[in-house]
């Protein structure tokens, strides 16, 4: 049984070991991210498929990323907009992100801020954590606590308690890379992302 109360799944989280809890989209696996590997290794996921730095707010991951000044003033435009909520943003990592987390090119990392009060609680506690969906590579993301405990006996999950708040809206994250002067949508998913002028360097 691998079902734990919050309390524990913070301290699990803080300790290294992976861990699983809803947010707004779709259950997150999650791990600190000097640990990304364990991800890669539980999915039996890709190295060229890097993991989302998620945290409870934006202040926590600008540490993580590099940019001027007018880039810094764009990114943080989007993220007040749509932040917290289904959108992650791709952009140019800084010294300070563990090679492990984007093991392919560790010049980039997507970040976000979820819009689910049970992940917040949890990131508030234990910092910016790696996370994905909690499946096999390649297979649907799972959308229950007792799928995941099926599929992955060794994470961590927050217990049936929680249930009320376990359901995310099922779609994953818009995901927005910047190129250095407007945003490409990499994938569509849960937030329409408007693009204007404002946006851009």
């Amino acid at each position: 049984m691998t079902q734990v109360s919050l309390e524990n799944l913070i301290s699990g989280a803080r300790a290294g070991l992976l861990v699983s809890f809803p947010t707004d989209t779709v259950p997150a696996l999650a791990v600190v991210p000097e640990k990304a590997a364990l991800i890669f290794a539980a999915k039996q996921r890709s190295q060229d498929k890097p993991l989302i730095l998620m945290a409870a707010s934006a202040t926590d991951l600008w540490p993580y990323v590099k940019g001027s000044e007018n880039e810094y003033k764009v990114w943080q435009e989007v993220a007040d907009k749509y932040w917290p909520g289904g959108l992650t943003l791709v952009l140019p990592a800084s010294d300070r992100l563990p090679k492990v987390m984007n093991p392919i090119d560790p010049t980039t990392i997507g970040i976000r801020v979820p819009n689910s009060a049970i992940a917040q609680t949890i990131l508030a506690q234990t910092g910016p954590l790696a996370t994905t969906s909690a499946n096999f590579s390649g297979q649907p993301p799972l959308q229950t606590m007792t799928e995941i405990e099926t599929q992955f006996p060794q994470v961590l999950i927050a217990t049936t308690e929680y249930q009320g708040e376990m359901q995310g809206i099922g779609v994953p994250s818009t995901v927005a890379k910047w190129t250095g002067r407007n945003w490409q949508i990499l994938r569509q998913g849960a937030i329409e992302l408007e693009i204007s002028s404002d946006n851009q360097v």
